[in-house]
């Protein structure tokens, strides 16, 4: 298990050098100049220059990249261009309220897609697979940005029951109580619908496999209760279900840029969302950054979780 741990962070390391890589890549090939919004419209050339200077935009691109990746290697990611403050505490806020919200809407779609999964693969072809496949295909095709506007003009302009923007009831630090967690309720129902829906079609499709095994009939045979069996199912079906659990938790990390938008939660969408328009690159490096490793360390999480569920993962 050690040298199975050991291999995987090898593997890690190369893959966040590259990301780093391509971050930076990124961010510099788009068009514009990142020092237009703080410019004035009658700057000299001058000021230009000064400015330049300021944010190492004068020195050449291996020599920026150089710098950055040593800088963030310590914590720094720099400064924003649009607000002058540091950029590390702003994206590590950002990041606290959209990790909140990833986690609460990964934990509903795993609720419902391992539900609706097993009710479809246990029940093939009878109603109950039917409904269960159609609410998962509704999942994955229903657009969330719209699915989120629906749910404030239901939930918050015509019924009243829950707030329909921002991530506090004082846009203040967050509290673990009803007045803010009420305030997650409808982003994170909103960004649970696509992995509910892949979910409940992987698990659909696990389920199905495993009770078609002969193993399975074997275990009937030997009088091995309903209740045994379904714990068999679950076993196996654990690993590649939390592997696709993990997997969906990175993309609403880094893919809740609309989500976080409609509902303007104060999240590394939201965040992203600003940086993009105000031409910001360092507070765009610095997100763009943080969230690419935290996927590849959450990657790296389920890779050993499932080791641990099933170890001949290892011995592979």
């Amino acid at each position: 298990m050690l040298a199975y741990l050991l291999r995987r962070i090898g593997y890690a390391l190369p893959i966040m050098a590259g990301v780093a890589l391509v971050c930076f890549a990124l961010v510099h090939l788009a068009p514009g100049d990142p020092l237009v919004s703080i410019l004035p419209p009658d700057a000299s050339a001058e000021l230009a220059a000064q400015l330049k200077v300021l944010y190492g935009f004068d020195r050449s691109l291996p020599e920026q990249f150089a710098r950055w990746v040593w800088r963030a290697l310590h914590g720094d990611l720099g400064q924003s261009i649009a607000s002058g403050r540091p950029v590390t505490p702003e994206v590590l806020t950002a990041v606290g309220h959209t990790l909140r919200l990833a986690v609460l809407a990964t934990l509903i779609g795993f609720v419902l897609g391992s539900l609706f999964g097993f009710v479809g693969g246990y029940f093939q072809r009878a109603w109950p697979d039917r409904l269960a496949s159609m609410l998962a295909v509704l999942g994955v095709s229903v657009p969330h940005y719209w699915l989120g506007m629906v749910m404030v003009i239901v939930f918050s302009a015509i019924l009243g029951w829950l707030p329909a923007t921002g991530g506090g009831p004082d846009g203040g630090a967050w509290a673990w109580d009803w007045n803010h967690f009420q305030y997650m309720l409808l982003p994170a129902i909103t960004m649970s619908v696509i992995p509910m829906g892949i979910i409940a079609r992987t698990v659909r499709a696990l389920v199905a496999e495993i009770l078609a095994q002969e193993y399975i009939v074997g275990l009937r045979a030997k009088g091995l209760t309903d209740l045994g069996i379904f714990l068999h199912v679950v076993k196996n079906a654990a690993p590649t279900a939390l592997a696709v659990m993990g997997l969906q938790l990175g993309y609403l990390l880094g893919g809740s840029i609309l989500i976080e938008t409609v509902f303007a939660w104060p999240g590394t969408g939201f965040l992203l969302n600003s940086a993009i328009f105000q031409r910001d690159l360092p507070l765009l490096q610095g997100t763009i950054l943080v969230l690419a490793m935290f996927f590849v360390v959450l990657n790296l999480l389920v890779d050993v979780l499932q080791t641990l569920l099933d170890p001949r993962i290892a011995r592979s």
